[in-house]
């Protein structure tokens, strides 16, 4: 079993996937370090190890963030894994943590990272109080959607426990978020060095009321975040057993992005427009009365429909627009070459894949002071900015503000096959 293997009894539980963000030394592999140690979700020889380099340093403590040094080792050495994914979990609930880099050259680290993230933790020192990085990376969980933001205020033990520093940076950040459209905002003082608020409540803040960080992320409701209502299931592969036994199966395999997905539902293929009923839907395990996301199934129709990769089944009376169209914020991770207006790339929208044309870039944004740029006519490596592009095929997509994964794509490189972007949907038609 490696550090990462997800034991059989959690499977069954409830998953949150938060992602780590902060400036250079807030102390972000200390607190993961801090949470994989006091969850007990260390080997006995990683801990000892730790140990032993801490001793070997002259630390007068263990050195926590040496659990993760390990992997921005590698990073550094140019693999291509440029975020960390660490496991842990709790008797309430299991946990995937996305530690992403906090370098200003890293924004395409933390746009993989957050993309798929329940919540976000935000470190800021507190001697240093919010900096440039820290509204930056405020920003980017906003343009991401990520539901719930988490401030923490660390080394608070190097500022005697003051409520006065932390208030003045709660507040600081508090009206900054505003600003961000963030739904969900918890401010906690701790310390990853220490220990104190982050499993249970610090005596050294006696004047902080709010739950320790640990309790805060087992207990932050996430089930209401997923989109329930618009039925979006894009298919990725169809089923059709060679078995001479078994001559009339067809099956339209999947994960369901959003929606709920029941026999006997009335839906809608797209692009084609077809309707049909469920007949029944299959999962590795045997037949399900429901599906609703993040679930793979399988989803059988009554009537045989002409359906293949890239299709997307919805409701008939709630449906994604269906564009070639398109205004998207896109975040730039390529190095080499600048996004141009004029160049042509592959696109990945869900199960489908499109070639696009830049139309036009309406602005660059500076993420620091939230300024547009309307000269702007490239966008360089880490660079957002609102671009329009026409696609030679329909994209079945919504608007990201309300369904992250059919409001999402990513940009190809059609030369090297290399992933120069991400996007998210504005606006359609």
């Amino acid at each position: 079993m490696t550090a990462t293997a997800i034991p059989t009894e959690a499977r069954s539980m409830d998953l949150l996937r938060f992602a780590t963000a902060g400036s250079v030394d807030d102390g972000k592999s200390t607190l993961i370090g801090r949470l994989l140690y006091d969850t007990k979700s260390l080997f006995t020889d990683q801990l000892e190890a730790v140990e032993a380099v801490s001793q070997a340093r002259g630390d007068e403590y263990t050195n926590l963030a040496l659990l993760t040094d390990g992997l921005r080792a590698e990073r550094e050495q140019g693999i291509t894994i440029d975020v960390a994914y660490r496991y842990f979990a709790t008797p309430r609930r299991k946990f995937i943590i996305a530690d992403t880099p906090g370098h200003t050259q890293y924004t395409r680290n933390m746009v993989t990272g957050a993309s798929t993230a329940d919540l976000a933790l935000i470190l800021v020192d507190a001697r240093k109080g919010l900096v440039e990085q820290s509204r930056r990376h405020a920003f980017l969980c906003s343009l991401l959607r990520v539901p719930h933001l988490v401030l923490c205020v660390n080394k608070m033990d190097l500022v005697d426990w003051s409520q006065d520093v932390f208030e003045r940076i709660a507040d600081e950040f508090t009206a900054f978020a505003a600003k961000l459209e963030a739904p969900d905002l918890t401010v906690v003082p701790i310390s990853a060095l220490r220990g104190d608020n982050i499993v249970s409540r610090s005596e050294n803040t006696p004047w902080y009321e709010g739950p320790s960080l640990l309790h805060h992320l087992e207990h932050v409701h996430i089930a209401s975040d997923r989109n329930l209502v618009d039925v979006r299931f894009p298919v990725q592969y169809v089923i059709r057993p060679q078995s001479t036994t078994v001559t009339d199966y067809r099956g339209y395999a999947g994960q369901v992005a959003s929606g709920v997905l029941k026999p006997g539902d009335e839906v809608m293929v797209l692009p084609s427009g077809f309707t049909s009923r469920i007949v029944a839907i299959e999962t590795a395990d045997g037949p399900v009365e429901e599906a609703f996301p993040p679930m793979s199934v399988t989803v059988r129709l009554t009537d045989e429909i002409d359906i293949s990769r890239g299709d997307l089944i919805c409701r008939p009376t709630n449906a994604p627009a269906v564009a070639q169209d398109i205004e998207a914020m896109i975040c730039w991770m390529d190095e080499t070459r600048p996004l141009r207006v004029g160049a042509k790339y592959a696109i990945k929208h869900t199960t489908r894949s499109a070639r696009a044309v830049i139309r036009g870039l309406r602005y660059r944004l500076d993420v620091n002071s939230l300024h547009r740029d309307e000269s702007a006519t490239e966008l360089n490596l880490n660079e957002i900015g609102r671009v329009r592009l026409r696609t030679t095929v329909p994209l079945l997509a919504d608007e990201y503000r309300r369904n992250r994964t059919t409001g999402g794509f990513i940009v190809i490189d059609e030369m090297t096959n290399r992933t120069v972007g991400a996007g998210m949907i504005v606006e359609t038609g």
